[in-house]
C-alpha cells in the first residue's frame, strides 16, 4: 500500500464525509461513484462494486455517528421518528446487505442507479413550507415512516449506502419534516441502518479493511466539520446542493450501465 493510495482514499473519504455531515446523508451517494471511478485515474487498481459497497457500509457507520454527535444539541433530533424509522431500516439494511453477496457486480450497480434516480426525482418535487413550524409540534405518519424505512433499508443495504440520500427526500417530501430536523434525524437513522449494513457486508466478506480504515479516519475528522458548516447555511441552498449531486451521480451510473 503506497502513499498515493493512502492520500487518494483519505481525500475521497474526507470530501464525502464533509458533505455527509453538511447535508445529512451517510455520504455513500457521493463515495460510491468516487471509489469506483477515481482511484484508476491515479494509476491505482479499481475496486469492484462489491468492495465499494463493503467499504462504504463500514465507513458510513462512523461518518453518521460523528455527524449525529455534532447535532446532539439544538433540539433537531426527533426521537420518535428515529425509533420508528430506525427499527425498520435496521432490519431492511441487514436483509439487503447480506443478500447483496449473491448479486452480480452489474446487479449492485443497477440497484444503486435506481436508488439514485428515485432520490434525484424526489429532491426536485416542490415542497410545502414546513420549516416555520416549531420543532416540538412536528407530526408524521408512523406507519408510512416505518414502511418506507424498511424498503429503503433493503435497497441501500445492497449498495452499502445506509439510505441517508433517500431518507432526506422522504422526510422532506412525504413526512413533511423541517429541513434542519430532517438533516439531523436522517443522520441518526442512517447510523442505525449502517449497523445492519456493516454486519451483512462483514458476514459475506465484502469489506476491504485497509481502505475502510483510512476512510473511517477521514470521516471522523470531516463529518463534524461538515455538520458545523451545514448549521450556518441556508436550508434551500442545502437542498439544491443535495439534489444536484444526486442527479449527477444517477446520470453517470446509468450511462456506464447502459454503455
Amino acid at each position: 500500500m503506497d502513499l498515493t493510495f493512502i492520500i487518494v482514499i483519505f481525500a475521497l473519504g474526507f470530501i464525502g464525509s464533509f458533505l455527509s455531515g453538511m447535508l445529512g446523508v451517510g455520504g455513500s451517494i457521493i463515495k460510491y461513484p468516487m471509489l469506483l471511478y477515481i482511484p484508476p485515474l491515479f494509476g491505482l487498481a479499481a475496486f469492484t462494486a462489491h468492495e465499494v459497497s463493503g467499504i462504504s457500509a463500514v465507513q458510513v457507520l462512523f461518518a453518521s455517528i460523528a455527524g449525529v454527535w455534532a447535532y446532539r444539541k439544538g433540539g433537531y433530533l426527533n426521537k420518535e421518528l428515529i425509533i420508528y424509522m430506525g427499527g425498520s431500516i435496521l432490519i431492511g439494511s441487514f436483509i439487503g446487505s447480506y443478500g447483496s453477496g449473491f448479486l452480480s457486480e452489474a446487479g449492485v450497480n443497477i440497484v444503486y442507479g435506481v436508488l439514485a434516480m428515485v432520490a434525484a426525482v424526489m429532491m426536485f418535487i416542490p415542497k410545502k413550507q414546513v420549516d416555520d413550524q416549531p420543532m416540538n409540534e412536528v407530526k408524521f405518519n408512523k406507519a408510512l415512516a416505518a414502511g418506507l424505512a424498511l424498503v429503503v433499508g433493503i435497497g441501500s443495504g445492497i449498495v452499502g449506502a445506509a439510505g441517508g440520500f433517500l431518507l432526506v427526500p422522504i422526510m422532506l417530501v412525504l413526512l413533511k419534516i423541517p429541513t434542519r430536523m430532517t438533516i439531523a434525524t436522517s443522520l441518526a437513522v442512517t447510523f442505525i441502518s449502517s449497523i445492519g449494513g456493516s454486519v451483512g457486508k462483514l458476514l459475506t466478506g465484502q469489506v476491504d479493511y485497509w481502505p475502510a480504515f483510512i476512510m473511517i479516519i477521514a470521516s471522523i475528522i470531516a463529518a463534524p466539520l461538515g455538520a458545523k458548516f451545514g448549521k450556518k447555511m441556508n436550508t434551500k441552498i442545502l437542498q439544491i446542493i443535495l439534489a444536484i449531486m444526486i442527479a449527477a451521480t444517477a446520470i453517470k451510473i446509468w450511462i456506464d450501465i447502459l454503455m
